[in-house]
């Protein structure tokens, strides 16, 4: 894939027919004839260039401009310097692998394990001089080995972690090992002059492009997807602020459709043909960094939208560096790229030659001579025809990898599946059953493990059952059978389950080449009411919520209604279904069309007594809130009345905080009653908030310095004390607790401060 700055020969510049006219002298150059074909205006090179295996390899590995890979070299490089303090977890690595501490992981293969905390902070040691060796182009082959070998182990040791722009970085680092991207703006060329400013075969360009285009197209194929197109999948991205501008002359639901989902799907489709035409790629440029910047802010994906507005330009001709940085001042000159126009031969490159066929040239013009091949070229378009095809063959290769396969999941992290889905969680229970004494008991979701991914893969979740199974007998629990009953609605869906919860799933089997027999079918017959949802929840009041299940013949689903419900009721929408209360011991079956209500502080049970799979809704109105509001409302009007003289009564003393200033944190102190103290706590976030999204340009620039300051201060302070460890040992108790201490530039918390901070935390909606 090379656009139109490729010239034969050694020739790669813009102006590649007036170099030619300087170099017709030199023997080692054939310079491209005068008048090109559309196609070789077009593609960079001729039909004839793909003709025979010869041909192709000579393509492949055709000199060209060294200057913009080392440009993307040095941004890649310094995007992973960054990447792995933040995304790759060093300022918390502490957290996540703390020595002894009872966790279940979820790595790609069983035997990848961690290694000691301190030994991690070792294999991060590692990772980070080896991108930062990738940045400067110093001692490039063992930096690439240093950031691809420590990173691929960081990757398969935990699939929650996975994402597809966290497996592009490694592909990308996997390309540049093979690359000479050390051949311009680099340590390397200052330390060895044969390889200063010298060409680069033109497959390392090629590979790249392919990559970047692979990761637009394939995305964009990946939403041709009933549920994107009809603007399903991402709808909650439409009440975003970013989106504000297209609202004024827009509703929410067709910027929604239109914005959303309609300008992702295209902007994926075209992005990288726009990227690779002269014509088009200013406005690629324009678009492309638009979505990246909207990314960034919507998402939190680190450098991801950073790394691709970084590989951008090497979609441009090849000695753009040149150009651009030779418009700086000379004095500048010294410690920017070279501009030099003339980069020299490369034993990398399949050059051209001329072999005269008389003693006078004036009279016979020179021929060309076919170039000589070494295995080495050979071996470089083998490798480029491979690398592609294999990229253009995974995201499709489900049909081999079946046991990843939960609702169109497949093998998270190498499909380009950006954002096709969203899921939430409504219901999760974890049973245990003793299998000695036969005693049930029920587990915290969640429990020994910090990620919450396990919910909608299996082999996460037979990985997560087996990790229980082996802890749980410290708690005198033999032989635990282990179940799980998830419900989810993927892509505003009914919430149906995932997983059968019938299924022992320590014992059931699982194989990445076999589908699973226990991953109940997504209910996609029922995709059509959808539709309905939106008439119904748009006919409620803003009290009122609203719940849609489904569930399969045979199985129920057990439901505790808290007390803050004291309004429920379920209404079933198709199929039969039995509601048993399970204090009063009563069924009462239910049909289409049918309701009732059920009581709040109990369990009850609703079963699925139909052939087919049935419908049904949970309407309710959270009382609690409901009364907090309005007491919030009173106490809103009370503290205005007050501020502007028209409440003449004097207020009893629970509720004088409200004169202190808005949200003041002492007058939080200060308020005996609970409702008051709510309010004001409430009132000093939302001060927070908006003065937040009032601050200047300035002031969130400070903000987010001060946020990656203190990210890259712990992470590095911690690392030093690992370092520090493995070198001396381990200091005392309380010396590492004054380290921990003045890395997180904070006291530590007590107990009971931690325990406020536990409280304050919202869990998920569930019934």
């Amino acid at each position: 894939m090379e656009a139109r700055d490729a010239t034969a020969g050694a020739l790669v510049s813009r102006d590649g027919e007036e170099q030619a006219a300087k170099k017709d002298t030199d023997p080692k150059n054939l310079d491209m004839p005068q008048t090109k074909s559309k196609m070789e205006k077009l593609f960079g090179f001729r039909k004839e260039d793909l003709t025979s295996w010869h041909s192709l390899v000579s393509l492949l590995n055709r000199p060209t401009d060294p200057a913009s890979l080392g440009i993307f070299r040095c941004l890649f490089g310094l995007l992973m310097v960054i990447d792995i303090t933040q995304e790759r977890g060093l300022s918390h690595l502490d957290y996540k692998y703390l020595d002894g501490a009872p966790v279940c992981r979820f790595p790609l293969f069983n035997v990848v394990q961690p290694l000691p905390m301190d030994w991690m902070y070792l294999v991060y040691v590692v990772m980070f001089f080896g991108a930062l060796g990738i940045m400067l182009g110093c001692f490039y082959r063992l930096s690439c080995l240093m950031f691809i070998s420590t990173y691929w182990y960081i990757f398969l040791l935990d699939k929650t972690a996975w994402n597809n722009h966290s497996y592009l970085y490694g592909l990308i680092g996997f390309q540049l090992t093979f690359m000479d991207a050390n051949r311009y703006w680099s340590i390397d060329g200052l330390r060895r002059p044969s390889i200063r400013n010298a060409h680069v075969p033109l497959w390392n360009y090629t590979l790249l492009r392919t990559q970047i285009f692979i990761v637009y197209f394939l995305a964009g194929l990946k939403k041709l997807d009933a549920d994107w197109v009809e603007g399903y999948s991402m709808s909650y991205l439409a009440h975003h602020w970013l989106f504000d501008p297209f609202k004024v002359i827009l509703p929410v639901e067709l910027v929604n459709l239109l914005v959303v989902h309609g300008g992702g799907l295209i902007l994926d489709l075209t992005a990288g043909y726009l990227l690779f035409f002269d014509a088009t790629r200013p406005y690629a440029f324009f678009f492309v960094s638009y979505f990246h910047c909207m990314n960034s802010q919507l998402f939190s994906i680190g450098m991801f939208s950073y790394t691709m507005m970084a590989s951008s330009p090497l979609f441009c001709y090849t000695d753009w560096p040149r150009r651009f940085f030779a418009r700086f001042p000379a004095f500048l000159r010294a410690v920017l790229p070279l501009t030099s126009p003339d980069p020299q031969p490369s034993t990398s490159c399949v050059y051209n030659e001329i072999q005269s066929t008389s003693t006078n040239p004036q009279e016979t013009p020179p021929v060309a001579k076919a170039p000589r091949l070494k295995l080495k070229h050979k071996l470089a378009a083998i490798f480029t025809i491979l690398y592609i095809t294999e990229q253009l063959f995974l995201p499709y290769s489900h049909f081999i990898t079946q046991g990843y396969n939960n609702w169109t999941n497949g093998l998270y992290g190498y499909s380009w599946d950006m954002m096709v889905h969203s899921r939430s969680h409504q219901h999760v229970k974890i049973t245990y059953k003793d299998g000695k004494t036969g005693e049930i008991g029920y587990l915290n979701p969640g429990v020994f493990t910090q990620s919450r991914r396990w919910k909608d893969h299996g082999d996460m979740l037979k990985q997560y059952a087996t990790c229980l199974n082996h802890f749980l007998p410290r708690y005198n629990i033999s032989d635990p059978e282990i179940y799980f009953d998830i419900w989810v609605s993927i892509n505003e869906r009914f919430q149906q389950r995932i997983f059968d919860p019938r299924v022992d799933v320590v014992k059931v089997d699982w194989s990445p080449f076999r589908p699973n027999t226990w991953l109940m079918p997504l209910l996609v017959d029922l995709s059509p009411w959808r539709t309905k949802f939106q008439e119904i929840e748009g006919s409620l009041d803003n009290q009122t919520e609203i719940v849609f299940i489904a569930d399969f013949p045979g199985l129920h689903l057990e439901n505790f209604v808290s007390e803050d419900l004291g309004n429920t009721s379920i209404s079933v929408l198709q199929g039969q279904v039995n509601v048993e209360i399970v204090e009063e011991k009563k069924n009462y079956t239910l049909q289409p069309g049918e309701q009732m209500k059920v009581s709040a502080g109990a369990y009850h049970k609703v079963y699925t007594v139909s052939e087919v799979p049935s419908c049904y809704m949970y309407i309710y109105v959270n009382t609690t809130e409901t009364a907090l509001q309005e007491n919030f409302t009173k106490l809103h009007d009370l503290q205005e009345r007050v501020r502007n003289g028209t409440e003449t009564e004097p207020l009893p003393p629970q509720l004088q905080p409200l004169i202190a200033a808005d949200g003041d944190e002492g007058s939080e102190v200060n308020a005996t009653d609970p409702i008051v103290q709510l309010f004001l706590k409430r009132q000093r976030r939302m001060k927070e908030v908006k003065k937040r999204r009032e601050a200047g340009a300035l002031e969130r620039l400070e903000r987010f310095a001060v946020k990656k300051y203190s990210t890259m201060r712990r992470g590095f302070l911690m690392t030093a004390i690992a370092m520090r460890n493995l070198v001396v040992g381990l200091p005392s108790l309380e010396q590492l607790t004054r380290e921990v201490a003045f890395a997180n530039m904070k006291e530590p918390q007590t107990e009971a401060n931690q325990d406020e901070r536990v409280k304050d935390e919202v869990g998920h909606g569930e019934l």
